[in-house]
């Protein structure tokens, strides 16, 4: 992703096309951490212990698809890509799944309070995560899953790219409110309970770790509850800020265009002024 992504903004600045730093650095950011949560040791201590999964899901999830989605690669795709050749036919595919209806659906705001029960109570509490973290595919397909899920519910929130739907704000402010009980209500659930509720970390750990699958699971929950909210406090002062920039840009556009009017009807009352003087300055008048 990094090299396409590269790829892409040094096509742009070839012809001469401004394409904005910091979006660049967001994404080859986020690049960097994906590659570091699963691709280093940090992915084998996954598959034994809760806390650590519960930190790459997490990453995965409120971090990295946000650091990606604010890289804006949909709109350099359609930005960078060649207009002829092979390129047509990706950016008629880009353009077409971007106008259809399973985008729409996809993105639509009733979509992220499920999506988050289904990551969080749903794959732990209802044990398919012991199912799948049976064989190696199950525990990447999971990390699939979470990285998917994460641009689903961050896309709408914090991207640039052109959408089939964008949620309003005080819409974004209830899915970030909502997303943050989520978040507390399982940290809490895994924080006080009494037994493990994934039995395959109950003895995935080497013994000589010493490892209380209990108190890990605690760990987990704390996480759940700390690391998973700050990322959503950040995206709601994110919010705040663009939506009051915007309030701010709506009202001045508004002032322009009332000034506008005041200055044209106080040219016309010249205008009528000045005829009424030349007309009594007129002994046939």
């Amino acid at each position: 992703m990094a090299i396409a992504y590269a790829a892409g903004v040094t096509r742009l600045r070839r012809q001469r096309r401004h394409w904005p730093p910091l979006r660049t650095a967001w994404f080859l950011l986020g690049c960097g951490m994906l590659a570091a949560v699963t691709g280093t040791r940090i992915d084998a201590y996954g598959q034994l212990m809760f806390s650590v999964l519960m930190f790459q899901q997490l990453a995965l999830m409120m971090v990295i698809a946000p650091l990606l989605a604010l890289g804006s690669p949909g709109t350099l795709l359609l930005r960078a890509t060649p207009r002829h050749g092979a390129g047509r036919a990706v950016l008629r595919v880009a353009v077409s799944g971007l106008r259809s209806r399973a985008a729409r659906f996809a993105l639509h705001p009733a979509l992220v309070i499920p999506l988050m029960l289904l990551c969080f109570f749903g794959l732990y509490v209802g044990g398919a995560a012991d199912a799948l973290l049976q064989v190696d595919a199950g525990h990447i397909l999971m990390e699939a899953a979470f990285l998917l899920v994460g641009l689903l519910i961050t896309v709408p929130l914090v991207s640039s790219d052109p959408l089939p739907r964008r949620p309003s704000y005080p819409g974004r402010l209830l899915d970030i409110f909502l997303e943050m009980q989520v978040h507390a209500a399982f940290g809490l659930v895994m924080l006080f309970s009494s037994a493990p509720f994934v039995r395959h970390f109950a003895t995935s750990a080497p013994a000589e770790w010493r490892v209380d699958p209990v108190h890990d699971q605690g760990v987990a929950g704390v996480l759940a509850w700390t690391f998973g909210e700050l990322p959503l406090v950040t995206m709601l002062v994110v919010t705040l800020a663009r939506w009051q920039r915007r309030d701010r840009s709506r009202a001045g556009a508004q002032q322009r265009r009332a000034d506008q009017e005041t200055e044209a009807y106080n040219a016309y009352l010249a205008q009528l002024r000045q005829r009424d003087l030349r007309g009594d300055g007129d002994p046939e008048a």
